[in-house]
């Protein structure tokens, strides 16, 4: 007889952290689920209120993963502290950043911006991305999927919005796990909700149209995704092949990763 899994928790409702879950109940290898509790992703922590901090203190949390760069930091500021958790920076390339870019916006060079990122460029341009860092932060992924292996959980990966660099990181996790790429991709979907949106803090007030042509840089695709699952075939061949001699996680490692994080 097929036992039905435990429904989820309720969501928490976070005043200043969006894009916050738990990744527990998603499948994973040998019929198992990832366990609740132990794995968790979000945008930053710089705004989370005091009712934010208490409940991210309740988690347990052992290490926070926060893959933001320092013009992250600048922008929206360090993590609230939590006590006794160890915190983590592994920048990452952000596909939605450069100076040069947000100077464009900032200048309303319309024509400028639509050579970049109309008739199918920007979503060219956050594909190419997602390539990019799946192919060359290698060793910030095998740093990632190691720690957790060795026992650095409950764990919460995060970056800005919490939808490209943490959802890679998360992804490439979770294809360590052995989780489908079908459940992969609606986890990583789940980012457009319209409570998990990334509320975007520029120095630029843009028009309709500047806000159009850059939609599909904040928006979750499932061809991005699906570019660096791609760029993995192309690469590696599988995932196996990639989590093995471009992450160097090894077979006792990945071993480890599973039973730390699957029931």
């Amino acid at each position: 007889m097929t036992q039905t899994p435990p429904a989820p928790q309720a969501e928490p409702e976070l005043a200043g952290v969006r894009n916050f879950r738990d990744l527990g109940g998603l499948p994973a290898a040998d019929g198992r689920r990832v366990r609740p509790g132990v794995l968790f992703r979000s945008g930053h922590l710089a705004h989370a209120t005091e009712a934010d901090a208490a409940f991210l203190a309740s988690l347990g949390l052992h290490t926070i993963f926060d893959f933001r760069n320092a013009a992250d930091i600048a922008l929206e500021g360090p993590d609230v502290t939590l006590p006794g958790v160890r915190n983590v920076n592994l920048p990452l390339s952000d596909p939605a950043d450069g100076s040069e870019f947000w100077r464009m916006v900032r200048d309303g060079d319309l024509a400028t911006l639509r050579s970049v990122l109309g008739e199918g460029r920007a979503a060219d341009r956050m594909a190419a991305s997602y390539r990019k860092i799946v192919t060359t932060r290698t060793a910030e992924h095998g740093r990632v999927v190691r720690a957790l292996a060795e026992g650095d959980v409950p764990a919460l990966m995060h970056c800005a919005a919490g939808k490209d660099r943490a959802g890679l990181s998360v992804a490439v996790t979770l294809l360590a796990l052995g989780v489908p790429r079908e459940a992969i991709e609606a986890d990583y979907l789940e980012s457009n909700a319209p409570h998990r949106r990334y509320r975007v803090r520029r120095d630029a007030e843009v028009s309709p149209e500047v806000s159009e042509l850059l939609s599909p840089l904040f928006e979750a695709r499932a061809s991005y995704l699906g570019a660096a699952f791609d760029a993995i075939g192309e690469v590696w061949g599988t995932v196996d092949r990639y989590l093995a001699e471009g992450l160097g996680l090894s077979a006792a490692g990945r071993s480890s990763l599973q039973e730390r994080l699957l029931r």
